[in-house]
């Protein structure tokens, strides 16, 4: 199905301050149709593909700022609405799980026309979804960063004992919630896009809101993360040093699983959303891996195709620019 761009909305208002907020970096917002159902997402730049992954409760619109960082790098960046929240709708009961939400995303992949890997950025739950996708169908994932994300298999520790994040009761996260966001400094401009997004889900669809949060607390990844780890995919781990909706022993845990020992920044769950610039300069690096990895790629595809021409019958033949060639000729 042809995606068409989202009318009634002005997703831009409250950005006329922002320096990157260019007609060049602005997202358009479309929706379309995935597996039968109503998809949302933005869409802007271009270059190398990024998929950006919301968080639990928001939506694409609330990270309109940090994924005008991302354009500014040179990246094509799709940031899906995942089911149940920003308006797509519902996974079906039997398919609600972080599987279920990896297949809807592969699926959505199609249906956009990207046909080649991407860098996959997951916030807190995205960032679990992520996973998922960069498991169960590697051929959509470039490299993948996790941004205080969920899957880590460790709550707290009580003395020797690890306590498990499925041993995490709902209400503790709700507690934690409140002062991950009213204690930064940046509140006057987080609380509103914050509220923007959760509030319109929260009274859109109250129950999609409560089944991902406890789908959030049970989710352990490690035995996906250790998978990656085996197949050398790239993986960046994230964490922002005061944040208490995923504490440090998760972060620790998703580290030992990937083998990596992640990255902490200065900030609390949604440190991205307060600071956009502090996350543009932590992705430059990992955007610009990316951006020359897939250069390569498509260096070596070119010569290959200049060097082969596929006859009729598929049988290869020389290119009659190469067939001419004479000894000593400079070929690139």
């Amino acid at each position: 199905m042809v995606s068409t761009p989202q009318t009634g909305q002005n997703p831009h208002e409250g950005d006329r301050h922002d320096p990157a907020d260019r007609s060049d970096h602005r997202l358009v917002w479309k929706r379309t149709t995935v597996e039968g159902r109503l998809a949302l997402y933005g869409e802007a730049g271009e270059g190398l593909p990024v998929v950006f992954l919301h968080g639990w409760g928001l939506g694409q619109h609330a990270y309109r700022r940090p994924l005008k960082r991302l354009v500014q790098l040179g990246c094509h960046v799709w940031a899906p609405a995942l089911p149940g929240f920003g308006g797509t709708a519902d996974l079906p009961g039997d398919d609600f799980s972080l599987a279920g939400y990896a297949t809807w995303l592969d699926e959505f992949l199609r249906v956009v026309d990207l046909d080649e890997p991407a860098v996959v950025v997951g916030h807190s739950f995205g960032g679990g979804v992520a996973i998922k996708l960069a498991h169960d169908f590697p051929e959509r994932v470039r490299s993948l960063v996790l941004v205080n994300s969920i899957g880590g298999s460790a709550w707290a520790h009580s003395g020797s004992t690890v306590r498990s994040m499925a041993e995490r009761p709902l209400w503790d996260w709700g507690l934690h919630f409140p002062s991950d966001v009213l204690l930064i400094p940046q509140l006057a401009r987080v609380l509103p896009v914050i509220l923007q997004e959760a509030v319109p889900n929260l009274v859109r669809n109250p129950r999609a809101l409560l089944r991902v949060a406890d789908l959030a607390r049970r989710a352990d990844l490690t035995l996906e993360l250790e998978a990656l780890k085996e197949r050398r995919l790239p993986v960046v781990v994230l964490w922002g040093d005061s944040d208490r909706i995923i504490p440090k022993p998760s972060f620790d845990a998703l580290c030992r699983a990937i083998g990596s020992e992640g990255e902490v920044v200065n900030g609390n769950h949604s440190w991205l959303l307060a600071d956009p610039d502090s996350f543009g300069e932590v992705m430059t690096n990992v955007v610009g891996v990316a951006q020359l990895a897939r250069s390569l790629e498509h260096g070596k595809a070119k010569r290959r195709r200049r060097i082969f021409g596929l006859a009729r019958g598929g049988q290869p033949r020389l290119l009659p620019s190469v067939a001419r060639a004479k000894p000593g000729d400079e070929q690139s």
